[in-house]
């Protein structure tokens, strides 16, 4: 039973019975503006005894088996291993049952990955900078499936009608090697038709799925929603700056 009002977000993908999964939204917590109310940051200036509650309601709403592993999230390409020690990581992996990958966001896009077999889960924390530099063919290498065997899952990011970049984020995708050009080129529109391309529309969810593409995950579901838009539902760093953030998280439960 959760929590009175704690709304979950339940990934809609055929993982197997033994693979739990689910994305936060910002309601249900106790935190104050502008950390309103289920932040489970502790990184964002909000009180760490607020933060503790709502770690402690989502424990209870998932049924926890453990805390889930809280990484020092960088923006970049390292992937935590089962068991490894505390530093910076934007992903993490786990074969062990009850061990909880977790990362947060607040317009970055989480993906959850599993294995159809239910052998491995993932979550990784992919912001346009760990997106570009690799950090989900990093997450599938270090799942050590086959990645055809492997599902993926993307959660509540900014979209493309709010998620605007500058020209050099454009380019670093299309010059990335490997690269489907048509499909990265796809994932841009100008955000303003006479700015000559100095400014553009980013599809995060087009990105991850051409990089998920290129890695050998085809099954690719999830992918939609707006975190800036939606202020009801979503922390939005990019609409609010000082805000909360929410988590994505993966188990197995055999």
């Amino acid at each position: 039973m959760a929590e009175a009002g704690l709304e979950l977000v339940t990934p809609d993908w055929p993982a197997p019975a033994g693979v739990r999964a689910a994305s936060t939204t910002r309601q249900g917590g106790v935190s104050r503006a502008p950390w309103d109310s289920l932040n489970l940051a502790l990184h964002v200036g909000d009180d760490p005894g607020a933060v503790a509650q709502n770690r402690a309601r989502l424990a209870a709403a998932l049924d926890l088996p453990a805390a889930p592993r809280w990484l020092e999230q960088v923006h970049g390409t390292t992937v935590c291993g089962e068991g490894a020690p505390d530093g910076p990581a934007d992903a993490a992996v786990s074969r062990r049952a009850g061990e909880i990958c977790a990362v947060l966001t607040a317009d970055c896009l989480p993906v959850l990955f599993c294995h159809r077999g239910g052998r491995c889960v993932a979550a990784a924390h992919a912001g346009w900078r760990g997106l570009a530099a690799g950090v989900l063919e990093n997450t599938v290498a270090a799942m050590a499936c086959p990645p055809g065997e492997i599902l993926a899952w993307l959660g509540p990011a900014i979209g493309p009608a709010a998620f605007v970049v500058g020209g050099e984020v454009r380019e670093a995708f299309l010059a990335a090697p490997g690269a489907d050009g048509g499909a990265v080129a796809a994932a841009f529109r100008p955000a303003e038709p006479d700015d000559g391309g100095a400014r553009w529309f980013a599809d995060l969810y087009a990105l991850a799925r051409e990089r998920l593409a290129r890695a050998g995950v085809g099954a690719v579901h999830g992918g939609g929603a707006c975190t800036w838009h939606d202020r009801t539902r979503f922390f939005s760093y990019r609409r609010d700056g000082r805000t909360g953030r929410m988590a994505s998280l993966i188990w197995l439960s055999f």
